[in-house]
């Protein structure tokens, strides 16, 4: 013969207590199926163990008659109910899990009232139907474990006994505080709360919501939010326009009071300049935010002409009261709530739609739940005259409001569906361990021995979802965010649109948080645009935040960005600079690639500069080729014709040098553009002292046998061109040996442009080489400057004079205007400097004399050159 044990979990079902009389009675049934009035929620009792029975059995518990009349029913929370049925359906069908036992419930009903649960508590460890507290008789019941309430009042009341006996309990819902009394234990199938709140506060970052308001429950939990959580939110810039208590009313005596606290609610509500509310509350807590709505009928300025968006906690699900069938459920369209974790199990659909009065005899809680879901009456069990619809048992489950029933399990229910089968997985371990058959097993299990193995459950339900419990008794499961969605018919549908996981089961800073903000439908108001919630006006890209004195943090006004700042994104708290790479916008709100800049041939600038430069080079070497064919005519023999020759070619030099400046800047470039000018230059100059000493030494030589005409000749040139030019040379080989120009990257002298230069290396050096420059060009200015008055017919010291002006003028306005200049126009007025000079010293100094040569050529006479001195050809 087969032997079964059958395993009986315990199913507290909590009931609100308001005033409403309750028109639907059962009556004149078969025990234990009595008189009962469905409402709240359940809690879950415990495991017990009875020979030889195979059928799941219910019980039910009754409150005193004095409050029959006014229990408040809240239908939808039956689903709770059929949870645990369907859980230990597949559990007993399932074979590998508990074989030979088949799996029992009872279902206990705590009516938000401790002395019924504690009494109910107490008759679980006495013998049925026999209440003598601590003793029993009955070692076929013998009990395992509780799945505890919906609330953590129910699972406290609960636990406050169980401690004493190390009964196991398993809490479906919210776990209560523990801190008064650490001997108090739970395992957790709802997911820890601090997951919850960080996952609330992630959803306020994310959407930038910074100015919310916060409803709490007028009790210790809603003071410990208040305490607690509040402040860690301000933290990350989160304020609160007001904070509301709730309060809790029961009686008939109370309702005035609820009425004008509501009103009061609604008030700052309606008033306040945030569209956020957060409302921490209970299981039951919806249905008095909905008095809300009630509430706004008769206001001045209703509900739907000014949005808000809640933000709801996964211990409030969407229930109704059944007075409240016909309100209006508009309050929580666009909602974003958190739930607990859960997935879609077709099987509990069907189970569900099956389901009917006819076919469920042993369900003392259907009976109930049909008249008050469908506003019906069972005829045969009403006395009296019957003035409502009559219930036939046909009608159909998913025809009802989603605040009524739904026919998907919801996360509450999928905390019971796993609560069950961790008990039912922890016993199987514990059978493993043994060795032993599994009716033996239980037959000698004590309550305390079932804790180690569920602190080690670890299992994958038939949705595929692995449910595991950690060493302190927690789920490691996480919430799901969704939107409920409110259709025009009324009709109610949830919409997962996020997630709040542990990235690490081991490690609870580790979360993820994730959401889908296309995908959520926002309360009518906002017209489908994501709602805004900031204390003040929002800041736009170019605008920083800056606080108002006075208010709280959050409260801020709008200020322009500073020059060289941009902020690129709304309420940003400061602007910031751009990358050297990029530069600000004009209206401050986005950073711009920079685009490269050099002075290049393409450019209009550069290939102006460059054809000058060719031109004066081919001038110049057209005059030296005129010299060279004329090299005999006096005027080409005077001052010197070899350094004449050495002046026009460094002087081609100088004009083609000014090419090296135009250009992408390279290595090699950058080494050649500053010394081969300074040399260059120094040659040009050299040349120019030189030939103005030669016409001051030709005058002070004109006496016969005068020994200073020696120095006329070659000798001259060479003292003076040569140590000249040395010593530039000098200067510019030290400059390459100690700190050569470099290719560079400019990012900060022009805004909008990353300028590709020649850095000088060691600036002293470089202005060495200018310097000295200068000073030669001051000491051939004033040299020919004293000499311009000495007579001749042709005294080129006149010309040099004006010559070096004019090179003295351009490179004396150089030096301001090269440090005022920035980017590639530094090169740019350096080349223009350039050809300035050469070109100066070149028409003023050759023009004259190729206009003798070319144009009148009968000046160019030995007598009239000679004039009164004679020639110093060499």
């Amino acid at each position: 013969m087969k032997v079964f044990v059958l395993l009986q979990l315990v199913l507290f079902y909590e009931r609100t207590l308001k005033a409403h009389i309750v028109k639907c009675r059962i009556r004149d049934l078969d025990p234990p199926l009595q008189e009962y009035h469905q409402s709240g929620d359940f809690f879950i009792g415990g495991i017990a163990s009875q020979s030889f029975n195979v059928n799941p059995v219910y019980f039910t518990e009754y409150p005193p008659s004095a409050l029959a009349d006014e229990l408040l029913t809240i239908p939808k929370n039956y689903q709770h109910m059929l949870a645990l049925e369907f859980a230990v359906k597949e559990i007993n069908e399932n074979l590998a899990i508990l074989p030979n036992v088949t799996l029992g419930f009872q279902i206990y009903d705590s009516y938000f009232n401790a002395k019924p649960t504690y009494h109910a508590t107490m008759q679980l460890m006495s013998t049925q139907k026999t209440f003598v507290p601590n003793f029993k008789c009955d070692n076929q019941n013998n009990l395992l474990a509780i799945i505890g309430g919906l609330d953590a009042a129910t699972s406290f009341d609960v636990a406050t006994i169980l401690s004493i006996y190390k009964i196991p309990q398993l809490i479906y819902g919210s776990a209560p505080e523990t801190d008064t009394n650490p001997e108090l234990s739970f395992y957790q199938m709802y997911p820890n709360e601090a997951l919850q709140h960080a996952g609330i506060l992630s959803l306020l970052m994310y959407f930038k919501w910074t100015w919310i308001g916060v409803l709490v429950m007028d009790d210790d939990i809603g003071e410990n939010i208040v305490q607690t959580l509040l402040p860690v939110s301000s933290k990350y810039g989160v304020c609160f326009a007001f904070i509301g208590r709730c309060p809790r009313s029961r009686f008939v005596t109370e309702n005035m009071y609820l009425v004008q606290q509501g009103r009061e609610i609604y008030d700052k509500i309606m008033s306040s300049k945030a569209h956020v509310f957060v409302a921490f509350g209970q299981s039951y807590s919806l249905n008095d935010l909905r008095w809300l709505m009630f509430l706004s009928e008769g206001q001045s300025i209703p509900w739907k002409t000014k949005g808000k968006v809640w933000i709801l906690t996964a211990q409030m699900d969407f229930t109704s009261y059944v007075y409240q069938r016909t309100w209006d459920t508009d309050i929580i369209h666009g909602a974003l709530t958190f739930s607990i974790h859960s997935s879609h199990l077709p099987r509990f659909q069907k189970f569900v739609e099956n389901r009917n009065p006819s076919n469920t005899g042993s369900d003392g809680f259907i009976w109930n739940f049909w008249c008050h879901a469908f506003d019906c009456v069972f005829p045969n069990q009403i006395q009296g005259e019957v003035r409502d619809d009559i219930c036939t048992g046909q009608e159909k489950l998913e025809s009802l409001p989603g605040s009524f029933f739904e026919m998907s399990m919801t996360g509450h229910s999928y905390s019971i569906y796993n609560a069950v089968y961790a008990v039912a997985y922890a016993v199987h371990a514990m059978h493993q361990k043994k060795h032993r058959t599994m009716v033996n097993s239980l037959q000698d299990l004590n309550q305390w021995q079932l804790h180690y193995f569920l602190r080690r459950t670890s299992f994958n339900n038939s949705a595929g979802d692995k449910i595991s419990l950690n060493k302190n008794g927690e789920s490691l499961a996480g919430f799901d965010i969704e939107n409920w969605i409110i259709s025009s018919n009324q009709s109610f549908h949830r919409m997962k649109v996020g997630r709040m996981d542990l990235q690490d089961p081991h490690d609870r800073s580790q979360q993820a948080f994730t959401i889908s903000d296309e995908d959520i439908t926002w309360p009518d108001w906002f017209n489908q645009t994501q709602p805004i919630s900031i204390c003040g006006e929002n800041c736009h890209p170019g605008y920083s935040k800056i606080i108002k004195e006075g208010e709280p943090f959050c409260c801020y006004d709008c200020m322009p960005c500073p020059y060289g700042k941009i902020s690129d994104q709304n309420d940003l708290d400061n602007c910031y600079k751009c990358s050297d790479e990029k530069y600000p916008s004009k209206t401050q709100d986005v950073c711009i690639p920079k685009y490269i800049s050099f002075l290049s041939y393409e450019e209009p600038l550069g290939m102006s500069l460059a054809f000058f430069a060719l031109s004066f080079s081919m001038i110049t070497a057209l005059i030296l080729r005129t010299f060279k064919k004329y090299q005999s005519t006096p005027i080409v023999k005077a001052n010197n014709r070899n350094l004449t020759y050495t002046l026009l070619i460094s002087l081609l030099l100088c004009f083609l040098c000014a090419l090296l400046f135009i250009g992408r800047p390279e290595n090699v470039i950058c080494l050649l553009r500053q010394t081969t000018f300074g040399i260059t230059f120094s040659v040009a100059i050299s040349c120019v002292l030189a030939k103005t000493m030669t016409v001051v030494l030709v005058f002070m030589a004109t006496k016969p046998g005068s020994g200073k005409i020696k120095w006329v000749r070659k000798r001259l040139a060479n003292s003076i061109v040569l140590p000249c030019s040395l010593m530039q040379a000098g200067i510019c080989a030290l400059w390459l040996a100690k700190s050569p120009p470099f290719p560079d990257v400019d990012m900060h002298s022009v805004t909008e442009e990353i300028v590709l230069e020649c850095n000088e290396g060691s600036v002293t050096l470089f202005y060495c080489v200018l310097g000295y420059m200068g000073f030669l060009a001051v000491l051939s200015f004033t040299v020919a400057f004293l000499a311009r008055k000495l007579p001749d017919t042709f005294n080129e010291a006149k010309f040099i004079t004006f010559s070096m002006l004019v090179f003295c003028s351009v490179w004396l306005s150089f030096v301001p205007t090269y440090l005022s200049t920035k980017g590639k126009y530094m090169v740019a007025v350096e080349i223009f400097s350039i050809l300035a000079s050469c070109a100066g010293l070149l028409s003023l100094i050759f023009f004259p004399k190729c206009f003798i040569i070319l144009l009148r050529p009968e000046l160019n006479t030995r007598e009239i050159i000679r004039g009164k001195i004679q020639s110093t050809e060499a």
